[in-house]
């Protein structure tokens, strides 16, 4: 089964005076790459935070944001005033550029990420188990949602190697006239220029033998099979990374398909393959999302 590397989760619970809010989403990426938003509370989980998505996801552009709200009792909270200062200016700047009054800018200051936190706020060991475990939630919608995706793109895939499969057969049915047309063609060319009755034919079945082996492409037919083969048999396994693997077996189908349109020297056989790499671009663009 394939997984998409596109995919979203949302997991939300009230835990003693808490509200513990986590969403995670990933996009299609090269590596691992992660964007983590998390309030200063949480700052000594960073860590282990980032290797639980790290373990889970292995792939990805993901952005994880983790909300703790406290909805008890209020507590002393302490204003950060360098942080404010440091807010202060690109924020009266930019309401001078506007032409914004500037009669509520303590508070627009206060709002400012940090600036105002709880005093001695702390996690406790019972908190962080309930947000580790509703992270687990979190993670567990969104490889549910690549599953999901991953479906359709595996379908498709399917649909564009068995294209590719069909032309391959559309060329074994053309490649026998190739070779009648490439020496009805030479001896053609031999009577025009040479005459009928002057040149000798053994040689020119000698010379014909020795052309039609440099352009055979009963080897690029057979490899073509296999790599089709073994990417179907690859999208069978169970490990759910393997966009590369496949991506690297798309290169070498592209590799087979190219070296077949250069020895073509037909036309109908040209046709297959500017279709085989029509249908081979498109796979290479679905493999893009895949995980």
């Amino acid at each position: 089964m394939l997984h998409s590397m596109t995919g979203y989760g949302r997991a939300e619970t009230n835990f003693n005076d808490k509200t513990l809010l986590i969403e995670v989403k990933s996009l299609n990426g090269k590596q691992f790459d992660l964007r983590l938003n998390i309030p200063s509370l949480l700052k000594p989980y960073e860590v282990e935070i980032r290797n639980k998505l790290n373990e889970t996801l292995f792939r990805g552009s993901v952005e994880c944001s983790i909300s703790v709200k406290s909805n008890g009792e209020s507590k002393p909270v302490s204003i950060n005033t360098a942080l404010a200062k440091s807010y202060y200016q690109p924020i009266v700047e930019l309401a001078n550029e506007l032409g914004i009054e500037k009669e509520n800018l303590l508070s627009t200051l206060l709002k400012m990420p940090d600036v105002v936190s709880s005093t001695n706020e702390i996690i406790s060991e019972e908190e962080w188990k309930a947000i580790s475990n509703l992270l687990q939630l979190a993670i567990d919608q969104l490889i549910q949602h690549r599953k999901d995706e991953g479906k359709s793109i595996e379908k498709d895939l399917l649909q564009r190697v068995a294209a590719i499969e069909e032309q391959q057969a559309n060329i074994a049915v053309h490649e026998p006239n190739r070779r009648i047309k490439i020496k009805d063609g030479l001896v053609k060319l031999l009577e025009q220029h040479v005459g009928a009755d002057k040149y000798d034919t053994n040689r020119l079945e000698q010379e014909l033998i020795y052309y039609i082996e440099k352009i055979d492409i009963s080897e690029e037919k057979v490899r073509l099979t296999n790599h089709c083969d073994y990417f179907k048999e690859v999208l069978k396994e169970a490990d759910a990374s393997k966009g590369k693997k496949l991506s690297f077996i798309l290169q070498e189908m592209g590799r087979e398909i190219n070296t077949t349109g250069s020895k073509a020297n037909d036309i109908e056989i040209q046709k297959a393959v500017i279709l085989m790499k029509d249908e081979l671009e498109k796979a290479k663009e679905q493999i893009l999302n895949v995980l």
